[in-house]
């Protein structure tokens, strides 16, 4: 068996949507706030760990939506986008200290997967203005915080990738 063939690991924050649901639930039940961000997370840099433990901070539970493959080719990112397949993303950010569950979406916007969880705070990086981050309404009708928080200044990822192929 090679590494290609190997079958991926499972990881314990790594969940569907009707986990991601049920895990809601029961934080909520214990009195903890949820806080939801989403990305393409294609590859990971210090700015996303950055933003990510930003965003654990605000609350007692972060949930990270990961775009699919599908979805992240459809965002218009480039014909080689995502570099790293959905599973691999999703592990990735799942392993990170400050993330309790990863789900990947299929949908363009992850508006189904935010009403489904319903959390208490919603975060996007600091090219978004608050009123513009897809959930919002949804979040703030139920007495929730919408954020846009600000990003590490030289890190993103469509940088690097221009940087590689530029050599």
């Amino acid at each position: 068996m090679t590494a290609e063939t190997a079958p991926a690991p499972v990881h314990p924050h790594l969940t569907d949507r009707a986990g991601a649901v049920r895990l809601a639930h029961v934080w909520r039940v214990k009195g903890d706030r949820i806080v939801f961000t989403n990305g393409c997370f294609d590859l990971l840099h210090r700015g996303h760990v950055a933003y990510l433990e930003e965003a654990a901070a605000l609350g007692d539970r972060l949930v990270v939506g990961i775009n699919s493959d599908a979805s992240v080719r459809r965002l218009g990112k480039g014909p080689d986008r995502p570099l790293n397949d959905e599973l691999s993303r999703a592990l990735v950010v799942a392993a990170l200290r400050c993330v309790d569950a990863v789900v990947i979406f299929e949908e363009d916007t992850p508006l189904e997967l935010i009403t489904a969880i319903r959390p208490d705070v919603l975060t996007k990086g600091g090219d978004w203005k608050p009123e513009q981050i897809v959930g919002a309404d949804v979040v703030k009708a139920h007495g929730g915080s919408v954020h846009s928080l600000k990003f590490v200044e030289g890190f993103s990822t469509t940088a690097l990738v221009e940087r590689v192929r530029k050599g």
